[in-house]
């Protein structure tokens, strides 16, 4: 199955979802520190995938798929999506009477012993009901990469570069301005191998969207946008801007058919006015890393242009490797 069919399969089992799971409050802090500078790091600033593909499929091979009128086929299409979409709806469907529980508005952590993984505002089993990763499992030693792109100041290309060296692929989550004023940046990406996400157009804080059609239209623009520019399906990864989100944005992100990605490592990297020097940088990034961390870095960070070639070394050398969100989700293609 192909992407487009696939989306409005995960759509159709997220309404079901939506529709009959219970709602929730909001994502919580980092640690105190960083709690407030970790929310407005990520303040940066299509229609919907409703196509699905023609299934090829004949009735006890009698009936060639080019002799089928395109009402029939159009029907076996709609048949094949129902019933992926029931399964989906069968492994997706939360026990009776629970619930999904954040402890605050804003995604956060709690940090332990340096090399484990830290506690979330919700746990890794918790939200995966709704397709919500913040990290992968404790028993490999794998980093999941991820860049949040709110605006371009000269540091994506170092970036991309020290990738490139090290053949780690990445998640880079765009919204409406990057896309508009970096479009090679973008292209490149997609180029390099790397997978596009959707950071919504606007940025705007999530949580306070209550419609699902308003929802819709921030992920929609982008993925619109993103088509234009390279000619390709937007990988079907959702970050809330600020880390803000409640219960019922999670799950509509799923019926939209994507996964909502928060994180497990990250540092204050997005102040342009007090950048991090490399000592601070490589301490709070070699000391908090841990297996299955979805690691969270800014485009914009000076430092982490100048860092990151020798920080993947660092990771290497410390027995991690580093592995595409699709390991994470199952997302084929991406």
């Amino acid at each position: 199955m192909q992407y487009k069919s696939r989306i409005e399969v995960r759509r159709v089992a997220g309404l079901l979802t939506f529709l009959l799971a219970a709602g929730l409050t909001g994502c919580g802090k980092t640690e105190a520190e960083e709690s407030a500078q970790i929310k407005a790091a990520q303040t940066e600033a299509v229609p919907a995938f409703t196509e699905t593909e023609e299934t090829e499929e004949s009735e006890g091979g009698q009936e060639k798929e080019d002799e089928k009128e395109p009402a029939a086929m159009e029907q076996e299409t709609q048949e094949t999506v129902n019933e992926s979409a029931s399964m989906e709806k069968e492994q997706k469907t939360p026990p009776e009477g629970w619930e999904l529980v954040f402890d605050s508005p804003e995604w956060g952590l709690s940090y332990g012993e340096p090399g484990t993984q830290p506690i979330g505002n919700a746990s890794a089993e918790d939200l995966a009901w709704y397709d919500g990763y913040y990290v992968g499992s404790d028993s490999e030693k794998v980093l999941y990469l991820t860049f949040d792109c709110g605006y371009e100041n000269g540091n994506t290309q170092p970036i991309l570069d020290a990738l490139k060296k090290h053949n780690a692929k990445a998640t880079f989550f765009v919204v409406g301005h990057f896309l508009e004023t970096a479009p090679d940046l973008v292209k490149q990406m997609t180029e390099d191998g790397h997978a596009v996400g959707n950071h919504t157009y606007h940025h705007p804080d999530m949580s306070s969207i209550s419609t699902l059609e308003d929802f819709q239209k921030e992920l929609d623009d982008v993925a619109n946008l993103f088509r234009e520019v390279t000619g390709e399906e937007l990988a079907p990864y959702y970050r809330p801007p600020q880390g803000e989100c409640n219960t019922e944005n999670i799950k509509m992100a799923q019926q939209l058919g994507y996964a909502t990605i928060f994180w497990s490592l990250a540092y204050v990297d997005w102040n342009q006015d007090d950048q991090p020097d490399h000592e601070e940088a490589f301490e709070k990034l070699t000391t908090r890393v841990h297996p299955g961390a979805i690691v969270l870095l800014h485009n914009t960070s000076r430092t982490n242009g100048e860092i990151l070639d020798e920080l993947l070394t660092r990771w290497e050398e410390m027995g991690y490797r580093f592995a595409p969100l699709s390991e994470l989700t199952g997302e084929a293609g991406f």
